[in-house]
């Protein structure tokens, strides 16, 4: 697997901000809908990318659609995305083709977190997910594709232009915390 490095770039729309070299410890709270409240990352990655895993907790009290992760290119607004359709729904997007997986409510730990972790290769095409530990069943997505590394991540919003296009409807409302890549 490519290493990755990503480094905190801005946290926009919350109340102050922070910079680190990794989320290791942090939680971030979006208290509210909005249109606005995002993290942005700048990723550092030389060629394209082949193969990712990424792993993060949630906690919220919706029951609409909204995102968790995107990344956007200037060609592609869903590069990679992660977005949870409706309650017992998430899905992962790769290149603008998404895979739904049929998630087991009512699975989560005591506290009410979610711990999510997706997972995609190019060589075989296989996507992966996994809900407080248990895989779901794999699914094919995008084989032999390559992710450009020209790219925006964010999380608490879903892209639907480079950069922005955000819509308050789509949008997390809630604390993300443990996000790894």
């Amino acid at each position: 697997m490519e290493k990755l490095q990503l480094w905190l770039f801005v946290l926009a729309g919350l109340s102050g901000a922070v910079t680190q070299s990794d989320l290791c410890g942090q939680v971030f709270v979006f208290p509210k809908e909005s249109a606005d409240a995002h993290v942005i990352l700048n990723m550092n990655n030389n060629g394209t990318l082949q193969t990712f895993t990424m792993c993060l907790r949630y906690f919220t009290d919706l029951t609409r659609a909204f995102s968790l992760f995107s990344y956007a290119t200037r060609a592609r607004d869903n590069e990679i995305l992660l977005y949870k359709d409706k309650p017992g729904e998430l899905s992962l997007y790769v290149g603008g083709e998404p895979v739904t997986f049929k998630v087991p409510e009512n699975k989560g730990t005591s506290t009410g977190w979610e711990h999510v972790c997706a997972s995609w290769e190019s060589a075989t095409g296989i996507a992966e997910l996994w809900v407080n530990g248990s895989p779901l069943p794999r699914k094919g997505l995008k084989k032999g594709y390559a992710i450009n590394n020209q790219g925006v991540l964010i999380w608490a919003q879903d892209q639907d232009s480079f950069g922005g296009g955000f819509d308050a409807k789509q949008s997390f409302v809630g604390e993300i915390a443990d996000v790894y890549m």
